[in-house]
């Protein structure tokens, strides 16, 4: 394996599907990277991804071989969800730096392990939430951070994606054991964008609803109420039947000013003001991962393992975003009863 402070690390993709061309992208584009190679469920999947971004590497007969290349030193992991926790653990205990693909994983059990190897190995990680790297999301995380919306009292954020081409009932992210549920699959964006301005959960109190005509194995719709531990409460929801063009809504009230979505009210940055700014940037409005900073992500994760420190969010992170998750789906099942996330 290469060395940390060498001039280029060597990354790998592991599954070449929609999303491992927006990360190897990134890694062709950052000077401190170069792809060695890449493995899929299909040899011809692999082949593809390499012809269309002219790359220059090797293609692993499987995913043991590639986590066997001393070349490699960072792994993107983007296979469906119900592989996330294994091959992350099986990369960590490589000695592998992670990207892993959200969700970090659809289950108590395989979070406890994936926890405990990243921890083990010592190794550097990132779970790509990339709507963390989305402008609109910086720049109110700053006015936040500088208080001119004063203590946060309320958080609102969904994820509203509806079936298409991605979310479709012949695909895996229809099934349950494979895809976890709403919240897991795309909600788990809008928890972590939550726990982004708000810390921690303390207890969450949902409902879903079904819709067995859509195909999936799960209930499309999930609204949950959500206590954070400072006091605050707020509202998070996933709906993946929804009819209509994709949103991803963020709203947060505090005691100095309001942020909804990139409109900002704030009585510490402008006493006399009349009504909402807006502030003209990128907004997380789109679900094709083409307009997802992904660049951004990666060379967040390069740049951390140059310096020798973990990432926000890294897996750590990551698996108590799915347990947030995990605690949902446990209310909707037993009507709205609240659960508090096995942290």
């Amino acid at each position: 394996m290469g060395e940390t402070g060498q001039e280029q690390l060597g990354a790998a993709i592991n599954a070449c599907g929609w999303v491992a061309h927006e990360h190897a992208k990134a890694y062709l584009r950052n000077p401190h990277t170069r792809i060695v190679g890449v493995t899929s469920r299909t040899r011809e999947s692999a082949e593809k991804l390499v012809a269309e971004l002219g790359l220059d590497c090797r293609i692993y007969d499987d995913y043991d071989a590639l986590l066997a290349d001393d070349e490699v030193d960072i792994v993107s992991v983007t296979t469906p969800n119900f592989l996330h926790a294994s091959d992350a653990i099986a990369a960590a205990q490589a000695g592998k730096h992670i990207c892993l693909e959200k969700p970090a994983g659809i289950n108590e059990e395989e979070l406890d392990e994936l926890g405990a190897a990243v921890e083990k190995a010592g190794v550097t990680s990132v779970v790509s939430f990339v709507l963390r790297w989305n402008q609109q999301v910086i720049n109110i995380k700053n006015l936040v951070q500088r208080g001119a919306l004063g203590e946060l009292f309320y958080c609102e954020t969904d994820y509203w994606h509806g079936m298409g081409d991605v979310i479709r009932a012949d695909r895996w992210i229809a099934k349950k054991d494979l895809a976890g549920s709403a919240m897991l699959t795309g909600g788990c964006h809008a928890v972590d964008m939550a726990r982004n301005y708000m810390g921690e959960v303390a207890r969450v109190s949902a409902h879903s609803h079904s819709n067995p005509s859509l195909g999936l194995e799960y209930d499309p719709a999930t609204v949950c109420i959500v206590e954070w531990e400072s006091g605050a409460i707020g509202k998070i929801s996933s709906i993946l039947e929804i009819v209509s063009p994709y949103r991803f809504n963020v709203k947060l009230m505090g005691s100095e000013g309001t942020a909804l979505g990139n409109e900002v009210y704030s009585r510490w940055l402008a006493p006399q003001q009349q009504d909402y700014f807006e502030i003209p940037c990128i907004e997380p409005s789109s679900g094709d991962v083409e307009h997802h900073p992904f660049q951004q992500e990666i060379d967040h994760l390069v740049e951390c393992i140059l310096a020798g420190r973990d990432c926000v969010p890294n897996i750590a992170d990551g698996i108590r975003t799915s347990r947030v998750c995990l605690a949902a789906d446990r209310s909707a099942a037993n009507r709205g009863a609240p659960e508090e996330p096995n942290y």
